[in-house]
């Protein structure tokens, strides 16, 4: 029998290989139970999601547990990611994974940097983001509108006038300027609370939106 023989010619394997990293199942290290009393509302949301996307995000699983804790978290996100605003939802997404790129925040960078990924049809932007934005080639507007949020990130109380004039003349209003703090604001406490309960992203946002576009579509 062949099956198990390794190919003529083969380099023997040196070292140790990883286990795989599954983690499908598995919304947080908390043993914190679905609450039985979630409201008519949060279980259409949860239905919403599983027909739009194929599952409920696990940071929706992880908030479960309270269902005042689900419905506060759910309405300031919806809030801040998909209302009506100056930014658009990839620009309020690109905030969201610099900001979890600072923080290291594994389930953020994985779910949001998927989030790039789509809304931009650019693999590589999303990578960027991911690990450096500096890397990238950013317009004027983006390049200042990340700077901001990292520096609100990185060390709060620098954050002058002069910091939000830059944001005045990349063409940002006062209204967004408020919605980019809120945003970094709000994901500097989701990477947190992230963290702190080891949250795990859904298996399906690894390979979202990876496909590089053919030289027709670039």
């Amino acid at each position: 029998m062949s099956g198990g023989r390794k190919k003529a010619g083969a380099k023997p394997e040196v070292g140790e290989r990883p286990a795989p990293q599954e983690t499908e199942g598995t919304v947080m290290a908390l043993d914190l139970p679905p609450s039985p009393d979630l409201s008519p509302e949060m279980q259409a949301y949860f239905d919403k999601c599983r027909e739009k996307i194929g599952f409920v995000p696990n940071v929706l699983l992880a908030y479960a547990h309270d269902s005042a804790k689900l419905e506060a978290f759910a309405a300031l996100y919806n809030d801040l990611m998909l209302a009506p605003s100056g930014l658009s939802k990839l620009e309020r997404e690109m905030i969201a994974v610099a900001v979890s790129s600072v923080n290291r925040c594994y389930y953020c960078l994985t779910a949001h940097g998927a989030a790039v990924r789509s809304l931009s049809g650019d693999p590589v932007l999303g990578e960027m983001m991911a690990m450096n934005y500096r890397a990238a080639d950013l317009s004027g507007r983006h390049r200042a509108m990340l700077d901001f949020a990292v520096a609100l990130t990185e060390a709060p109380w620098t954050i002058e006038e002069e910091d939000r004039d830059a944001l005045r003349d990349a063409g940002f209003s006062e209204r967004d300027l408020w919605d980019i703090s809120a945003v970094a604001s709000f994901f500097n406490m989701s990477n947190r609370m992230a963290s702190a309960v080891d949250m795990r992203p859904n298996r399906s946002y690894h390979g979202e939106a990876r496909t590089l576009p053919g030289p027709d579509e670039a």
